[in-house]
């Protein structure tokens, strides 16, 4: 929701007036701005900062920055994607993404070219640090700080300089509780949006979620909630296991539901905080693979627990051997999920797509290199796992790595792996690639075609060796892979441009088989069907139907986002439905997919296709109270057409929103409001 022009001018005022009381008269303001940004402000001035300093402070140089992301080197690693998907729905609303370490300095941020431009006047970019002892009052500084989630809007800002931000940070947190880094969304403070700081807490709740399995994939891992249905969620806890049942790490709600103090030094048993022991809930997890289980904490409290993992074998070896016992063996998959979709299911009826299936079948375990292209959200990976798992390697591992999402200086350690002490930052026993990791399987290089010219050298040599040198280290490891690469670019041209290898292309190139985008697809409903079936499984409620409006509007529909939009909006409106609701309508599917014009972008507008309510007392009741209003402001006029309505409906929430044609969701935040 966008803040409107008379609630912002009054929040800006009362920032004015609580700002010449503490920078003109001394005075502690009695309001104006929240204590937390009043905290940061008396900090900010107890260090000696001018407020009208106009002087930014230069970013740091590319070693000190290449330094700062090799120390963050997994935290930049699982962000990438996020950010990237963060910054999809915010694209053109003069905004930018960044991650910061834990020292403030901004490692990498995506944004628009208009706002990232004034943002750079600032020194909002990579490698300058924006801790709050340098840059005053601040998202990104003072949510290091606070340990918390922090917006700072326009003049809030303790330098004058930086009025024209608007900011939200969320911290971000490892699996021993220790700060990892901070996550931002960064405006123009004149189009700031209320729901921007929520998106940043979601999106490090996702983050966090994937640091945590990425540190301990090879471990025991156990998933909880009071609430069954909070499993599998963004909200469950999440505790890893040691092989003697001492819980090794924890998220964020694990730690605080078990009382978990960061960087304990000694490991508490799982026994400690559940009546069932460790054993006795591995058997039970053997018995019932994937099931939720019940049990009892100390308290005499039920939970309800997923275990995942399996226990692995540990063998402790210097870092060198490690490497090198990795080509003996075949790795473990590091897909996650229990389903190994094969190519037969992915045919839903499209010639196109069936053209692709059976020329990937035909090239299964023959060391042939295969090439996806298709436009972004078509289902490249999808295509390449089902690919791995329809043939001979389908025990073998399945690794990905996207070539766009992993910055430049840390895409080769990424790929082929380094020793220990072989750089800056590099973690005492090495890292093994994921060339290394895919021994016996199948790689996935998703878009390729971004991958830097230096890298791709190493990669030719590479395939054409079949052994890879880890970084750091003299000596060569047989590898043995099949290779799948996916790019959304025409690999051809780029060959012309000379920004991709003309020798890679061949080696890569044996067969293509291009993925037709969602809009020229002629089995929509099949699909339809298919996510709609996985989401309500996911969440363990009743049969959903689709309306025919809604799926006569999915088969129109252009889908720029292709597969991935679709299951954006599938999850969407399948949240949006009430308990007692089975059936997806139009007023269930999200704002940005209608036009606000006639015939802007050729996309419909909702009103094309939602039928007028049966009855209309909803919308009269609106016009009613906007007839009457007078001098009244549009909050008032808008929360007194709600009262009408509810009162209408009885209290209805269901009735209501489908009367005003709002989402339940919506109708619950504007009540709030009249509490």
């Amino acid at each position: 929701m966008v803040v409107t022009p008379q609630l912002r001018e009054r929040r800006d005022d009362a920032v004015l007036d609580a700002r010449r009381s503490f920078f003109e008269r001394g005075e502690l303001p009695e309001s104006g701005v929240a204590p937390l940004v009043l905290r940061s402000w008396e900090r900010s001035r107890s260090v000696g900062l001018d407020v009208q300093d106009g002087r930014p402070v230069d970013p740091a140089g590319r070693a000190r920055l290449s330094e700062a992301r090799d120390r963050s080197a997994r935290l930049l690693d699982q962000a990438g994607g996020i950010m990237e998907h963060v910054f999809e729905q915010i694209r053109s609303t003069g905004s930018m993404v960044l991650l910061a370490d834990i020292e403030g300095m901004i490692l990498h941020c995506l944004g628009d070219p208009d706002f990232v431009g004034r943002a750079h006047q600032v020194a909002l970019q990579p490698g300058a640090s924006w801790e709050e002892s340098v840059r005053g009052t601040n998202a990104i500084g003072t949510a290091i700080v606070e340990r918390g989630a922090v917006e700072v809007l326009g003049a809030e800002h303790y330098l004058e300089r930086n009025g024209f931000l608007t900011c939200c940070a969320v911290p971000v947190f490892s699996a021993s509780g220790q700060l990892a880094g901070v996550f931002d969304i960064s405006g123009d403070s004149r189009t700031h949006q209320r729901h921007t700081l929520g998106l940043a807490r979601l999106s490090v709740q996702l983050l966090e979620k994937r640091l945590f399995e990425a540190e301990f994939a090879r471990d025991i891992r156990i998933a909880f909630h009071p609430r069954p249905e909070y499993v599998g969620s963004l909200q469950e806890g999440m505790i890893a296991i040691s092989p003697e049942g001492a819980i090794i790490g924890a998220n964020p709600f694990a730690r605080e539901y078990l009382g978990l103090v960061p960087g304990l030094l000694e490991t508490p048993a799982l026994s400690t905080f559940l009546r069932t022991g460790f054993g006795q809930l591995m058997d039970r997890a053997a018995s019932a693979a994937g099931d939720l289980l019940m049990i009892e904490t100390r308290r005499g409290e039920p939970i309800y627990v997923q275990v995942r993992g399996q226990r692995p074998v540990r063998v402790e070896v210097p870092a060198t051997k490690a490497l090198d016992r990795a080509s003996e063996r075949p790795a473990k998959s590091t897909e996650r999920g229990r389903n190994r979709i094969q190519l037969d299911d992915l045919a839903t009826g499209d010639t196109r797509l069936q053209l692709a299936l059976d020329r990937a079948r035909r090239v299964l375990g023959k060391d042939i290199p295969l090439l996806i292209q298709g436009e972004s959200g078509v289902g490249k990976e999808l295509f390449a796992s089902a690919f791995h798992h329809s043939g001979p390697r389908s025990d073998g591992p399945f690794v990905a790595l996207n070539c766009a999402a992993i910055p430049e200086n840390l895409i080769e350690s990424e790929l082929f792996g380094y020793v220990g002490g072989a750089f800056t930052g590099a973690r005492r026993e090495g890292a093994i690639g994921k060339l290394q990791q895919a021994h016996g399987g199948t790689l996935f290089l998703d878009e390729i075609g971004d991958m830097p010219m230096g890298m791709q050298a190493r990669l030719l040599r590479v395939l054409q060796e079949r052994s890879v040198t880890p970084i750091g280290s003299m000596k060569s490891i047989p590898v043995d892979i099949s290779l799948v690469c996916a790019t959304h670019r025409v690999l051809r041209e780029a060959v012309k441009q000379g920004t991709f290898r003309e020798d890679l292309y061949y080696r890569v190139n044996s067969l293509t088989v291009t993925l037709p985008p969602l809009r020229e697809r002629t089995d929509i409903r099949p699909i339809v069907t298919r996510l709609l079936d996985a989401e309500i499984g996911d969440m363990r409620r009743g049969r959903v139907g689709i309306g025919d409006e809604v799926m006569s509007f999915f088969q129109r529909y252009n889908w720029p986002g292709n597969v991935r939009q679709l299951q954006n909006v599938i999850r969407v409106a399948v949240a949006l439905l009430d308990d007692d609701e089975d059936e997806i309508l139009p007023v269930h599917l999200p704002e940005e997919l209608f036009g606000t014009d006639p015939g802007d972008d050729g996309e419909p507008r909702r009103a094309d296709f939602v039928p007028a309510p049966a009855q209309p007392a909803g919308a009269a009741a609106v016009r009613a109270v906007a007839e009457a209003a007078g001098p009244r402001s549009l909050d008032e006029i808008e929360l007194e057409a709600i009262s009408t309505v509810m009162r209408e409906v009885g209290g209805n929430i269901s009735a209501a929103a489908r009367r005003l044609g709002v989402s339940r969701n919506t109708l619950y935040r504007k009540l709030g409001r009249m509490n």
